[in-house]
């Protein structure tokens, strides 16, 4: 297992909050023995001493009792494909002066070749100190920091764990725990008190049993059948559709046989296969650490508002302006590695500098595939399914024209066509850009970015392409256009007539669904006709649990409480396609009391409301923001964290009938509703016994 298993830029970053947001506190001060947090789970025991060592000067020891078979690693970098080194960090405090580097002392340390990483280390058994020198101005005066460690055995590598401290320097007394001390000011709410996990849901004994239906394995296809259709876009740009021909004559001409040479370009193909399935490994590791990280990373604002700009500068480079390229060392080494080794080896190599000299045409593909799995549901599989979809469609060609080698006088020559392929694909960046930065308005309720103008800016993209297509603007790589060819002309007929579709968009009129995006745009109330209602298709909602449940009591009426999110693409198809159909519309209406919880509105709390959570696990985490106060009710009581999610309740909280995710098809839904009512007459019948 390879670094990119556990540390891949931002998601790595996002674990790592995580992490400091659930586990369990160590309560009270500990002596010097060492401990773990979790006895189970924990394959090292640490402990935080101080030592005099003269006038202010302090030493302080972060010592490590390890598992046997376990090591911990050192503080040096080995570089992105190493371990995650260790680190000890101090709070910025008045009384602290900390010194430069880490002394690491133990009698086993190891420096060779690491059986994980394939590469030679420093790692650490049995027992090791890590000690930092610091001036303590008032050692009475209790310090705090963070340490981060990895713990691997020869086989396997734990997700990097963060570890906070308070220690008190003159007494020797420390505290340790995985979430950040000054939790203390916030009150405690555990699992038994019944506000997240609601005491009458029975999810294996709902009033009406009616069969949960599980939509994953067609998302799934969905997602790889997405991922196939990018490949094949990568295909056709200037990066890779040149290397076709080259590369199959080179193994069918340059080896000794035909059949050695067919098994070499198929195994060709099955290494870059293997390459972009790889890519999705760290992201289950992720999912492993905390069950709702796909969710934090993919509504996290600031994270859309990064792909925003991102996808700005994917689309700038695709129009011609610069190229995106990996380091050209990167690109050297594995060429040389290629060229030095020889059979399956050199092939994997050859597989690997592909993948990245193709990276300026492939990255903004594979960039939208990321986000776009990671803000689906269902998380890592997702992303496997997309990057097993993408490989395939790349790895294809090889092993097609190798068994075909006549094919390859059918293939279309290298031309400007191809640049005319990657400036559809800015354009299409474009557009996608503009999706991340509503997620972004969305989930902090900026109110820049309405519907209308949002469709607005779709319209502009989309005249901006079609004036393209007709040959009416050109960029810097770009050949005049005498004449327009077939493909093209129909190509920018289809674009023009989108940019027709998405006209009504900018109005109030009926025709503003656009059924066909559903999901894409703001919702239809996200409005600047409608200013102020937060409810979909005019009805009347409640946004908290409570408030909900007094207007069931006081209707009589159960409860469809909709786990959704603003950022969520399904809700909104459900919404505008599912819901919007006038015998759904009616039931909604006439029968129910909707409860709309937003687990990815980052609106804070009230200070007074906010508070630590210890769920049904015996986990911490920090509520914060009414989606924090969503998210968690929907996974302690209704056992998921996707969304769309609907649940029916009776005005006393019993399930009515089985939760229900995404459900496009409407009679199914519609069947959904009516159990619901089902289970409401069952109740009533009962009562009246």
């Amino acid at each position: 297992m390879k670094r990119a298993n556990v540390r891949i830029g931002l998601a790595a970053f996002a674990a790592s909050l995580l992490l400091a947001g659930c586990g369990k506190d160590q309560p009270g001060a500990q002596d010097a023995a060492a401990i773990k947090l979790d006895p189970a789970n924990d394959r090292v025991a640490w402990s935080v001493s101080a030592v005099p060592v003269e006038g202010d000067l302090w030493s302080i020891a972060f010592h490590a009792q390890i598992d046997e078979g376990w090591s911990v690693y050192s503080t040096e970098n080995f570089g992105d494909m190493g371990p995650w080194p260790s680190s000890f960090l101090f709070d910025t405090l008045a009384h602290v002066v900390v010194h430069d580097g880490v002394e690491e002392v133990s009698g086993h340390t190891i420096e060779g070749n690491d059986p994980v990483f394939d590469m030679t280390v420093r790692k650490f058994k049995h027992d090791v100190d890590f000690k930092r020198k610091v001036e303590l101005l008032a050692p009475e005066v209790p310090i705090s920091g963070a340490f981060e460690y990895m713990t691997c055995n020869d086989e396997t590598c734990l997700p990097p764990a963060k570890v906070f401290y308070q220690l008190n320097a003159d007494s020797g007394t420390f505290r340790l725990s995985l979430v950040p001390f000054d939790l203390s000011k916030y009150k405690v709410v555990s699992c038994a008190d019944g506000r997240y996990k609601l005491a009458n849901v029975d999810l294996e004994r709902p009033v009406v049993p009616g069969g949960r239906e599980d939509h994953k394995n067609s998302s799934l296809l969905m997602l790889f059948a997405l991922g196939f259709i990018g490949g094949l876009l990568a295909l056709l740009t200037p990066c890779v559709f040149p290397m076709i021909p080259l590369t199959v004559s080179f193994f069918t001409k340059g080896s000794e046989d035909r059949k050695k040479g067919l098994r070499n370009a198929i195994t060709y193909g099955a290494f870059i296969l293997l390459i972009y399935l790889v890519f999705s490994i760290p992201f289950h590791v992720l999912g492993s650490v905390n069950e709702e990280i796909f969710n934090e990373i993919s509504t996290n604002p600031w994270l859309n508002v990064f792909f925003f700009v991102i996808f700005i500068v994917f689309a700038i480079s695709f129009f011609g302006y610069f190229e995106i390229t990996l380091p050209s060392s990167w690109v050297n080494r594995m060429d040389q590695n290629a060229s030095r080794f020889g059979g399956m080896i050199g092939i994997f190599f050859m597989a690997l500098t592909l993948a990245l000299v193709s990276f300026s045409c492939t990255g903004p593909i594979l960039g939208s595939l990321l986000a776009g799995a990671l803000t689906a549901d269902g998380g890592a599989w997702q992303l496997t399914a997309g990057m097993g979809g993408f490989g395939l469609a790349l790895a294809l060609p090889f092993g097609l024209f190798a068994l075909f080698p006549q094919w390859l006088n059918s293939l279309p020559r290298s031309g400007s066509w191809l640049n005319t392929v990657k400036v559809v694909l800015g354009f299409i960046e474009l557009a996608l850009a503009i999706k991340f930065f509503s997620n972004a308005d969305l989930v902090l309720n900026w109110g820049l970015l309405k519907r209308e103008l949002f469709i607005g800016l779709w319209i502009v993209i989309g005249i901006g392409l079609a004036l393209y297509l007709f040959g009416r603007i050109r960029f810097p790589h770009d050949s005049p256009v005498k004449k327009l060819a077939p493909l093209r002309l129909g190509f920018g007929i289809v674009t023009a007539l989108f940019v027709l579709y998405l006209i009504p968009g900018l109005t109030s009129g009926p025709w503003r669904n656009l059924k066909l995006l559903s999901g894409f745009p703001p919702p239809l109330f996200y409005s600047y006709y409608h200013q102020t209602s937060e409810c979909p298709l005019g009805l009347v909602c409640h946004h908290s649990i409570e408030e909900g449940q007094r207007a069931s009591q006081a209707s009589g009426k159960p409860m469809l409480i909709d786990n959704t999110g603003w950022a969520c693409v399904n809700c909104r198809k459900m919404e505008e396609t599912v819901w919007s159909e006038p015998e759904i519309l009616k039931i909604l209406q006439d029968h129910y009391v909707l409860v709309s919880l937003y687990v990815d509105d980052k609106r804070e709390l009230p200070k007074e409301e906010q508070h630590v959570y210890i769920n049904c696990r015996g986990q911490k985490k920090l509520i914060t923001t009414e989606g924090n106060r969503w998210a968690t009710m929907q996974s302690e009581s209704f056992g998921s964290v996707s969304q769309p999610l609907y649940v029916l309740l009776s005005p006393e909280g019993q399930l009515l009938t089985d939760p229900v995710g995404y459900t496009p098809d409407k009679d199914a839904y519609g069947e959904f509703l009516e159990r619901g009512i089902q289970g409401m007459q069952v109740l009533g019948a009962e009562a009246s016994r």
